[in-house]
């Protein structure tokens, strides 16, 4: 009997049950029509267009020119396997500029299989020399920027490079290169070819310096590098360096005005101990004693994300924000509408100056844009006679010592502890909304409102600079 139901199985399921396809093949309505497999073979597109077909993810990748005309493509071949049926079909045409879909059906089984073009492509992603300088890539200018220390040897530096897939690059990296004037670096991919020009150039010392729990910015996770290499490319004299190296006295504090810190981390965190555990370096005695004397000589802070909860540390009252959590970037939430939060009674803030506003919410900041995929990590007070211990933002005030300048009804978002006489100023953004880094395709969504992200920051540094 068992056999019999065994057998029974088999015949209904037919060859469907190939490793890896099982669960991706589909059964019609009608349970006594079973032929065979519904896969595609090979396809090709404009005679010449070879698809890679990835049975497991149901995918042909079709590569093609680095300039192509996508937008009406043939399908010259299309081998299915035997007794199946294609939709579309051989002679059919397609418009590749968005992927799609070929329907493959045998008897009551089917699968849809997601084709799409790739470009060639030949860029360079990741520039350093000597493994500590990290070049700024421009990917529209075709232009990559070194800063280096005054008194470094730009002649023997050695450039590391990181290419799309499959490029070549000449001159070659790893072999020692002059750099006294611009060197171009031209990457190869079949039809794709791009020439960088790389321009090293000496800074001063930091004015504004990013600290990271990392020894190296490439050790840093995305969002975090995200941020920090925005800021070598856009604010003059800035500097990266870890908490290790300003506990061994290898930062040179003598300019510096700002100090900044976006503090990352998967799945969120609240509170002073889980604090504690996920940044033992930022809370070191070393540590600590450099950055209160550095902020009892009135040098300021801008704290983000999870490093809101840093001021206790520099003398502030101990209290720590009593909502927070995050997801996980590779999780991370898709943005159904541009995600927003309030400014009301405080849109004069040197903060909240020449962003892109929503001219119906004029009191409102809006920072990711539709589509827009986000971890929503935040951390910030709740206020509410309901939980938390902050009845209204007056309590909130003279228990932690800083002003709210943006939130909502029942939160805090933004806040800053204010300059005086003993110390400098430190602003806090604690906002989900406050995200520099997105696993999203730039193709599926546009970005209006998130360059609010740089704006603000370059505010806050210039707000906090005196400037």
């Amino acid at each position: 009997m068992v056999i019999m139901k065994l057998n029974k199985i088999i015949g209904i399921l037919g060859l469907c049950t190939i490793v890896g396809l099982f669960a991706s093949c589909k059964k019609n309505d009608n349970p006594f029509n079973v032929k065979g497999d519904c896969l595609i073979e090979s396809l090709v597109l404009d005679e010449v267009y070879s698809g890679v077909v990835d049975h497991a993810s149901a995918t042909v990748t079709v590569a093609v020119p680095e300039v192509h005309d996508d937008h009406l493509m043939t399908i010259t071949t299309l081998r299915v396997s035997d007794g199946a049926t294609a939709t579309p079909g051989e002679g059919e045409q397609l418009n590749m500029t968005s992927t799609n879909v070929i329907h493959v059906e045998n008897g009551n089984v089917y699968r849809d299989y997601q084709v799409k073009v790739k470009h060639d492509e030949a860029r360079i992603i990741a520039f350093t020399l000597n493994d500590l300088y990290i070049g700024i890539i421009d990917q529209v200018a075709h232009t990559i920027t070194v800063s280096v220390p005054v008194g470094t040897d730009i002649k023997t530096l050695i450039p590391t490079i990181k290419t799309t897939d499959g490029a070549t690059v000449s001159p070659n990296a790893g072999i020692p290169c002059d750099f006294t004037n611009p060197v171009d670096f031209t990457v190869t991919f079949n039809t794709a070819s791009t020439t960088y020009k790389v321009t090293v150039k000496e800074k001063g010392n930091p004015v504004v310096l990013y600290l990271g729990l990392a020894e190296t910015v490439a050790q840093l996770n995305p969002e975090e590098q995200e941020a920090v290499n925005w800021m070598l490319a856009n604010v003059e004299n800035s500097d990266y360096a870890s908490f290790s190296d300003l506990a061994a006295g290898r930062v040179v504090m003598t300019d510096c005005k700002v100090i900044w810190w976006h503090f990352h981390k998967d799945g969120g965190m609240e509170g002073k101990g889980a604090f504690e555990a996920n940044a033992p370096e930022a809370v070191d005695f070393a540590v600590l004693d450099k950055l209160k004397d550095f902020y009892q000589a009135g040098g300021s802070f801008l704290l983000t994300r999870y490093a809101v909860n840093l001021p206790f540390y520099l003398g502030e009252n101990e209290c720590f924000p009593n909502n927070a959590w995050g997801g996980k970037e590779a999780e991370a939430e898709r943005v159904g509408s541009p995600w927003e939060f309030a400014i009301t009674g405080h849109t004069d803030h040197a903060l909240w100056q020449n962003l892109t506003m929503n001219p119906t919410a004029l009191d409102h900041v809006y920072t990711c844009d539709e589509g827009y995929k986000i971890t929503n990590s935040t951390a910030q007070y709740h206020i509410g006679t309901d939980w938390g211990g902050y009845d209204n933002r007056e309590a909130f005030h003279e228990k932690t010592g800083a002003y709210d300048i943006a939130g909502g009804t029942d939160a805090v978002v933004v806040w800053e502890y204010r300059r005086t006489a003993d110390h400098g100023a430190i602003i806090c953004i604690g906002s989900g909304c406050y995200d520099w880094y997105t696993i999203a395709d730039p193709s599926e969504y546009t970005s209006y409102y998130h360059e609010n992200i740089a704006k603000i920051t370059q505010n806050a540094f210039n707000y906090l600079k005196g400037e």
